[in-house]
């Protein structure tokens, strides 16, 4: 069962070890994700530093310049640290790298491959026995360069404190993972909302950033679209002709809550976007997001985020 929310006031220390010819896509993946749920928070939920192995820049495969903030090496370490090469990676699977990150393995929590960052694990000994990924257009190279690794043609793996992810794509789904393995559902659900990602994610995930049922796709799919005039779970489960104890178990495995919390927190999710980025009243946004009165709404949204409407009103 996943948890719908996990209150924490924890900052996570996340490192991204960069090469050469990183991708930006893949870059842009891992640290959005990120900042969205400090926004969100409205803290410090995620901190992040970029590394290379010897504290001097690098440049994308876009020639893109990066200046890291120190070398691995300084790095004090943390929670997560992701090793992102992209092209030209197996000239960076040396000896010295290798030393490196078997280094780095004393000093964080976990340790994840992005995009072709599996390579470099893999080269370091660091992935024997484990299930990994990497991307799929050397995915046959891989097996056979390592066949100590459980190779997967899956978009990510955790297997204990090893992640790995297939391509740039999929960096952004590991990040949603992520966020809510630390911070619950409904936060994940918070990133995907504002990054356009659909229910089921890309499709490929071993753990979809939404639900994954059709049933409860389709469920979240009508609460969202029915959002000023809310629908009941009784309406919602004729709809979709299903039993409601059939739903409620689904909503349960799936999120870790039952679908009238769910759609809830769906309403007052949309309640706080409105009241961050528009200049409506109370009583229009409990409008729009199906509260007839908006003292419910007002106890309602200070129940679920600790703050009044009003208090988080742009400047």
């Amino acid at each position: 069962m996943r948890n719908w929310a996990l209150p924490s006031e924890h900052t996570e220390k996340i490192d991204i070890l960069l090469f050469d010819e990183f991708s930006n896509y893949c870059l842009a993946n891992a640290v959005e994700p990120m900042r969205v749920v400090n926004r969100f928070l409205g803290r410090e939920a995620y901190e992040w530093s970029l590394l290379t192995l010897d504290g001097q820049p690098v440049k994308s495969s876009a020639g893109m310049p990066v200046t890291p903030e120190r070398s691995l090496s300084q790095s004090p370490g943390g929670q997560v640290l992701f090793v992102m090469p992209s092209y030209a990676y197996q000239t960076y699977a040396t000896d010295a790298c290798n030393r490196s990150l078997q280094a780095a393995s004393e000093k964080y929590d976990v340790l994840a491959g992005l995009d072709m960052g599996s390579w470099l694990l893999a080269s370091a000994g660091l992935l024997q026995n484990r299930r990994a990924t990497v991307h799929w257009d050397e995915l046959s190279a891989f097996s056979e360069q390592f066949p100590e690794v459980n190779a997967e043609r899956v978009t990510f793996t955790i297997d204990g404190d090893r992640w790995t992810s297939a391509g740039a794509m999929a960096a952004f789904d590991l990040l949603q993972h992520m966020v809510g393995q630390t911070h619950g559902e409904t936060m994940r659900l918070e990133v995907a909302s504002m990054f356009m990602v659909g229910e089921g994610g890309n499709g490929h995930s071993t753990a979809e950033v939404l639900p994954q049922s059709n049933l409860c796709k389709r469920a979240v799919s009508m609460m969202r679209e029915q959002l000023e005039e809310p629908v009941s779970i009784f309406d919602i489960c004729e709809t979709l002709s299903c039993r409601r104890q059939n739903l409620e178990r689904a909503f349960n495995e799936e999120l870790g809550a039952p679908p009238k919390t769910i759609y809830r927190r769906i309403r007052l999710t949309a309640a706080k976007r409105y009241a961050e980025q528009t200049k409506l009243s109370v009583a229009e946004i409990s409008l729009r997001c199906g509260y007839h009165n908006p003292s419910a709404m007002t106890r309602a949204f200070r129940d679920e985020f600790g703050v009044a409407p009003r208090d988080l009103r742009p400047h």
